[in-house]
């Protein structure tokens, strides 16, 4: 099935536009920001490799099945890092959101729920998604913390699912949220925003 053309999904706090080589530069500079590129237990594209990193995901696109975003600080008007919807089965009403990377300087802040209402609100209420997994690393308790924070469920654990690039197996932990679940996910990360709108007025 082919996919639709990418959005724009923007908020107060970031905008998800299209993935291009024209914000190469500024993630380059946001992988170096905290050197999330050298976290053993996610994979984030270094400098050197950030151009083929954008034409992979650019192929994937090709071949529908990712739909490939740059995270921009609306503040800035800056790429920050990548998100997208990937192993995309339209035919089943289903999409991952995954391949998340972000400067460790916009870590923590209204952006990363933001953007999750942003491309939740896009897979349920446009794509007409029946259910949205994500993933991470068994051990990525950050990642873990923010998925579950989310309302997303735990479905299960893949076992030796990845080999990292230090050559250790990546154990897969797998969540999804389901159309009936997301009602009340969209009024809690409203109510996140709300209050992290309401921490910098103080």
């Amino acid at each position: 099935m082919a996919l639709p053309e990418i959005p724009i999904l923007e908020g107060d706090y970031v905008r998800l536009e299209p993935l291009s080589h024209e914000r190469a530069e500024e993630l380059s500079a946001a992988c170096e920001d905290g050197n999330v590129h050298e976290l053993w237990y996610t994979v984030v594209p270094n400098r050197e490799g950030m151009n083929a990193e954008i034409d992979r995901r650019l192929g994937l696109y090709g071949q529908g099945t990712m739909m490939p975003f740059a995270t921009i600080d609306v503040a800035t008007n800056k790429a920050i890092g990548m998100t997208t919807f990937m192993n995309m089965k339209l035919e089943n009403l289903k999409v991952e959101i995954g391949s998340t990377w972000m400067a460790s300087s916009s870590q923590g802040t209204a952006i990363n729920p933001e953007a999750k209402l942003l491309m939740l609100s896009y897979a349920f209420d446009v794509l007409g998604c029946n259910a949205v997994e994500l993933r991470t690393h068994e051990k990525n308790e950050q990642s873990r913390a923010a998925i579950e924070k989310l309302g997303a469920k735990l479905d299960g654990m893949l076992r030796n699912d990845m080999v990292m690039a230090n050559g250790t197996l990546r154990n897969t932990a797998v969540y999804s949220i389901t159309k009936d679940e997301w009602p009340a996910v969209h009024d809690g990360l409203v109510a996140r925003l709300d209050d992290l709108e309401q921490a910098e007025e103080a």
